[in-house]
């Protein structure tokens, strides 16, 4: 059984989807929410599924970001899902946990990422360039924003939307489909890693 840490900043609907979706019931478990908020409105999601849920900071009873990567090792997580985490994950970690940390991100990247490029800032930016598609990727998590190898994406028609604010809606959709679905290839053993990219296999 694949042991998952969400890492989220928000209201936690990816995370819900995680752990709504069906075939994880077999292959994996949400073992710990970590943000770094402590009025996280995705720690209520937590809770109401018994999952233990732990703030990041310097305040007391607080991971701190030093003691993160011994914390998550100590409680033996296999991978690291980042759900609408804005912080930037200490490069500690990133080499500890090498290939086993992942993002889900509101574009089609390479274009639309980067420091600043989260939530709605995202969604304003494809609009402003007048794209027709959108959607999300889901990619490995290096030592800068949004520059890890891409293991999925799915795009969506975003040309009869005008707002920000509808782009949002409609890529959420894509997003939570598409992050418990790469979850699941990782727990089945099907995501292989090449030196041209990343190969999922049926």
């Amino acid at each position: 059984m694949l042991k998952v840490a969400v890492f989220v900043s928000g209201r936690g609907s990816n995370l819900n989807a995680i752990l709504k979706y069906p075939n994880l019931k077999n292959l994996a478990v949400v073992d710990s929410v970590i943000s770094d908020k402590k009025d996280c409105k995705a720690f209520q999601i937590a809770e109401e599924n018994s999952i233990d849920n732990f703030t990041l900071g310097e305040n007391e009873g607080s991971i701190s970001y030093t003691g993160l990567t011994e914390f998550l090792k100590a409680r033996k997580t296999d991978l690291i899902v980042l759900a609408g985490f804005l912080k930037l994950i200490p490069d500690t970690l990133i080499k500890e946990f090498k290939n086993r940390v992942i993002n889900i991100h509101p574009a089609l990247l390479p274009k639309f990422g980067g420091k600043g490029m989260y939530g709605i800032n995202v969604h304003k930016t494809v609009l402003e360039s007048s794209q027709k598609k959108s959607g999300a990727t889901v990619h490995f998590v290096d030592e800068t924003y949004d520059t890890g190898k891409i293991i999925a994406q799915r795009e969506v028609d975003i040309s009869d939307l005008d707002s920000a604010e509808a782009i949002a809606e409609r890529v959420l959709k894509i997003e939570h489909e598409l992050l418990p679905y790469v979850i699941e290839k990782f727990a089945a053993n099907k995501i292989v890693l090449k030196d041209d990219g990343v190969v999922i296999l049926l």
